[in-house]
């Protein structure tokens, strides 16, 4: 058998028995989680918030509420502000105790 002829085939049964990749396309991995923001939103109507913050994407807040649905926060909503900076402060607080 002709040598480029045996490589061709084996060629072909490589790609055609090797299995597909588990990784997502970059195009999902690299997408921002929070398209558009909700801009009002009682704090009673939340269960915990969350952050997120990628290299791509603005800095994320999403509300898990009480009815189990998620939504994204605008980060720039006063109540907001006031708990992260409370966050921020406590935590500086702790580690000077430390």
């Amino acid at each position: 058998m002709d040598m480029k002829l045996l490589a061709v085939v084996a060629a072909l049964m490589v790609v055609t028995y090797t299995p597909p990749a588990q990784a997502k396309p970059i195009s999902l991995v690299e997408r921002c989680h929070c398209r558009s923001t909700v801009n009002s939103l009682p704090r009673s109507y939340i269960r915990e918030l969350r952050f997120i913050h990628t290299p791509n994407c603005p800095f994320q807040v999403i509300a898990k509420l009480k009815t189990n649905k998620e939504v994204c926060v605008n980060p720039e909503i006063r109540w907001l502000q006031q708990y992260l900076k409370n966050a921020i402060n406590k935590m500086k607080k702790s580690k000077q105790s430390n």
